[in-house]
């Protein structure tokens, strides 16, 4: 791909996760226009609504994965948990507010797709926290995911943000060793 349609690509998407952040109902010609790009420059990269969503859903689940090692990088595994727990959440909550994303990506089979890599990412800052005696030893990927699953099922309403923080302080206290 040419340089300046791939910097056509990336501002469709950044303006897209944006507008759709804001409104699931966002129109694609708003968002063409808000990309500073042409229909036809939008369609020529993503042929359908549907073929955009889907690459949101990509776009914001692989930075969520890619997230994981970059926060045990900086911070201590407790809290670089904490910090992707939260980034989770935000994307929970562009998740919520897209639905359609995530029925595109349901229907395109990229559930099942990336059900595995955040397995992944969540085991990396489990056993990160378990070397290092700040987080319980009897807890696996899969526990975690279905413990944080109300992060995207779940709409608080005005509350959500409040709530969300709250819930997770939950999860990460149950997740000290038990004494």
């Amino acid at each position: 791909m040419r340089a300046d349609a791939e910097q056509n690509r990336e501002r469709i998407l950044e303006v897209a996760r944006t507008a759709l952040k804001a409104s699931s109902d966002a129109s694609l010609q708003s968002i063409a226009k808000a990309a500073g790009v042409g229909q036809g420059t939008l369609y020529r990269h993503f042929p359908s609504r549907e073929a955009l969503l889907i690459a949101v859903y990509r776009h914001d689940l692989d930075e969520l994965l890619d997230a994981a090692p970059a926060l045990l990088g900086e911070h201590a595994p407790d809290e670089a948990l904490r910090r992707w727990f939260a980034r989770l959440a935000a994307y929970g909550r562009i998740k919520h507010g897209v639905a359609q994303a995530v029925e595109a990506a349901t229907r395109a089979d990229l559930s099942g797709a990336y059900y595995g890599p955040v397995i992944e990412a969540i085991t990396l800052l489990l056993d990160a926290g378990k070397a290092a005696g700040a987080l319980r030893e009897d807890v696996d990927g899969e526990d975690v995911l279905q413990l944080v699953g109300f992060l995207w099922r779940a709409d608080f309403g005005a509350d959500r943000e409040a709530r969300t923080r709250h819930l997770l302080a939950l999860v990460m206290d149950g997740l000290k060793p038990q004494a």
